[in-house]
């Protein structure tokens, strides 16, 4: 499989990430509560994951590679809380720039573990991800800006999280087949999410059964898409382009929201989804072209 192939997966995991928002607005609509809408995304999504392991080749792991598995799937669950501890405080525009600064901290990360310095074609990127998302989300342009200190540190701590995520979705046992690893890393999420959100929601049939459609298209878009798709992408493109491919997650969100949703989308915000794309395209061509001089040299 090629680089570009894999970087296409990475990107292909954000944008599942998008198609979330719309069904967690058609739940809340249907009168389901955060802790029933986010129970269900990732018991749905633990649960397809270990019934699609159920049909492919195994392979027997040790207990501390397991335990690291489902340790490194903390952050998945954690990301989903944070967020939803920033919304209390933040209008939901000002809530996913702050998630966005994932795509920095992403690339910080890399540079501390993997001593790789952002270089100057990522630099650029990532200004055009977060003047984007500026953008995208509308910011500007709704009048005066609430600050919440509370509110900004649990969104810095959800991107945070995210970012840790995708770093170690692609650093954690890379020799364990992709399924696997996923319902792993969705295990680790789902635990946390229970401990934070009990799961009461199963205790209560109607409710229960009422949750199941938005449940399962949550759980294969949040829970199964984006940790599969990661641990085949991200241990070849690495977590400062992974991060920047993931951002394809708000294009999706603004094209669901007008196309699904019926919403209003302005100008402003198509010109951030286009500076997004813009800068996803501009870091991977510039990637795709350091990697062939340096298999060229190679040879």
């Amino acid at each position: 499989m090629k680089l570009w192939h894999y970087a296409l997966i990475v990107f292909l995991g954000g944008c599942s990430y998008g198609v979330l928002s719309t069904f967690v607005k058609m739940a809340y609509a249907a009168g389901f509560t955060v802790s029933a809408v986010t129970g269900g995304q990732y018991l749905f999504g633990v649960v397809l994951c270990w019934l699609a392991v159920l049909f492919t080749k195994k392979k027997k792991l040790t207990r501390v590679q397991v335990s690291k598995l489902i340790l490194s799937g903390v952050p998945f669950g954690l990301t989903g809380i944070f967020y939803y501890q920033a919304l209390q405080t933040l209008s939901a525009s000002l809530a996913i720039v702050i998630l966005f600064q994932f795509v920095w901290i992403g690339a910080l990360l890399e540079w501390v573990f993997h001593k790789k310095k952002p270089t100057k074609t990522k630099l650029i990127s990532i200004a055009l991800l977060l003047v984007g998302s500026v953008l995208a989300a509308n910011v500007l342009f709704q009048g005066p800006i609430v600050l919440s200190w509370e509110g900004i540190l649990w969104g810095m701590l959800a991107a945070s999280s995210f970012s840790a995520f995708v770093f170690l979705s692609g650093l954690v046992e890379k020799e364990t087949p992709p399924i696997l690893k996923s319902a792993l890393l969705s295990t680790g999420g789902v635990l946390t999410v229970f401990i934070v959100f009990p799961p009461t929601f199963l205790f209560d049939l109607d409710v229960f059964v009422g949750i199941i459609p938005y449940g399962l298209a949550l759980g294969i878009f949040g829970g199964v898409l984006p940790p599969l798709l990661y641990s085949i992408g991200m241990p070849h493109v690495g977590s400062g382009l992974g991060t920047i491919l993931t951002s394809s997650e708000l294009p999706v969100v603004i094209a669901m929201s007008s196309l699904v949703l019926g919403e209003t989308i302005s100008w402003s915000q198509w010109i951030g989804v286009i500076i997004i794309l813009g800068g996803i395209f501009y870091s991977n061509i510039r990637f795709r072209t350091r990697n062939r001089k340096a298999l060229t040299t190679t040879v």
